[in-house]
Formats: C-alpha cells, structure tokens, sequence
C-alpha cells in the first residue's frame, strides 16, 4: 500500500500521538543506539532522537521516507522483513508498523539479530480484532457490488499468545506481551479514515477510481450506526498488542 504523507498527517495523527504509552516502555536512554522498525514520517522517531539516543529509522514507503528525511532523520527505505543489521542497536522500537509485514517469523528473526546482546525489542501494533467491524463492513460492500474480496487479509492482527509464541522461538525473552482494547476517535470522520487506510485494499479488490468514493460511502453507512455516536461523531473498534521482550546476553 503506497501512502500520502500529507493525508496521513491530516487523517492519521492520532496514530503517533496515541505512541506515548509504548515510547514509555521503551525508555529510551541518552547515547543508545535505536533501530524505529517502520518508522513512518518520523514523528515519533523525532521523538527517540529527543531523548539523546542515536536512532536509525526504516520504512517501506519511500515517500514517507522522504518525509521523514526532510525532518533531518536518519531514515531510509528498508523492508522489515529483510533487515541486514547484525548487533548494532541497544532497543528496536516499532509502533503502529508490524502488522503491516505480515506473517512475524521473518521480521523477529531479524530484529533479534539487528540487537545486542541484552537489547530491547518493543512495540504496538493492530491486535486480534483490530477494526473488526471495519474491516467486515468494507469486505461487505465490496462483495455486495460484485468486486474482488481476498479470502485472506495481508495484515497481521495476532492474539497475545501467538505473538508471545513468536517472540520466544526467534529467542526472545518476553517480558510482557498483551491486548489492549482503545476504542479511538476518528476526528476527520469515516470517510477520510477509509481512503487512508483502506485505499489500497479498495484497489486491490478492482474497484475503479471514480467508483472508490461510492464504496466508501456505502461502508460508511453500514458502520454509522455502530461506530458513530448520536453527535456524529467516530468511534473506530481499534484492539492493540503492546509488547516488550529482550534478547538474552
């Protein structure tokens, strides 16, 4: 999925914001050297760099690479599922990025070996019933006007347990790992939350450019009555997965 530097930080701005919480656990010290796994336009890498460590930032998306870039970060085009860094940071930090890679194996593996001995990996991202009724409602839509619906979604939303489970095969040490229900408000409403997010897989499904705006519509009306309270305003179903573990020395 190719995203819009500028929408996302009109429309999606909630997403480093709501950050604190795993920045916390993180508890990024001065002269560390820090690997942000998926690290966006940089908001939150800006962050980490803020606190004295050294940080190396990694994104697929090159336009948001280039966002990030122009804030004067150490950011480059990177697949997470084919890091090449052998023992060089002290943490790895990752919000709101790994369940975009897909299936863990390949992404622990090689965050396990980017770490020093007795280095931090730490992160959130979508958990077991991320956006569930979201993501129904577009699946819905798309079916009920004849287009393309994947029997399997590319996104990776774990319970707990199987994300623990991947954690400690790559050998990890984990130190928590849990779901974390955040009902989110959507302040730039459905409709903007959808093209952002979900623009690709409205592709994907060979819906057209000038018929992309009625899908949007028509998922917006199957989810109002559940996501919108009675002022209008947007509540999405999002469930977290906030996780710490470290490699042992």
């Amino acid at each position: 999925m190719a995203w819009d530097p500028q929408a996302y930080a009109t429309h999606a701005a909630f997403v480093p914001a709501l950050g604190s919480a795993v920045l916390d656990l993180l508890a990024p010290k001065a002269g560390e050297r820090i690997l942000d796994l998926g690290c966006g336009d940089g908001v939150l890498t800006e962050r980490l760099v803020a606190t004295g460590a050294t940080v190396v930032g990694i994104d697929a998306d090159s336009t948001m690479v280039a966002a990030a870039v122009a804030k004067g970060l150490d950011v480059a085009v990177g697949d997470g599922r084919r890091l090449a860094f052998d023992a060089e940071f002290d943490a790895v930090f990752s919000n709101a990025a790994l369940h975009w890679m897909g299936e863990p194996a390949p992404v622990v593996a090689g965050v396990f070996r980017a770490l020093k001995p007795g280095g931090r990996f730490v992160g959130e991202f979508g958990g077991h019933g991320n956006i569930a009724a979201i993501r129904v409602a577009v699946r819905a839509v798309l079916a009920a006007r004849g287009y393309r619906v994947p029997a399997q979604e590319d996104n990776y939303y774990p319970t707990a347990e199987a994300y623990r489970a991947a954690l400690e095969a790559a050998g990890f040490v984990v130190d928590s790992c849990a779901i974390i229900p955040r009902p989110t408000p959507i302040a730039s409403g459905m409709g903007a939350w959808l093209q952002t997010f979900r623009g690709g897989f409205i592709d994907a499904a060979g819906v057209p450019p000038d018929k992309r705006g009625q899908v949007i519509e028509d998922t917006r009306a199957m989810l109002r009555p559940i996501l919108a309270d009675a002022s209008g305003n947007w509540i999405a179903d999002y469930v977290r997965l906030r996780f710490a573990a470290h490699k042992p020395e």
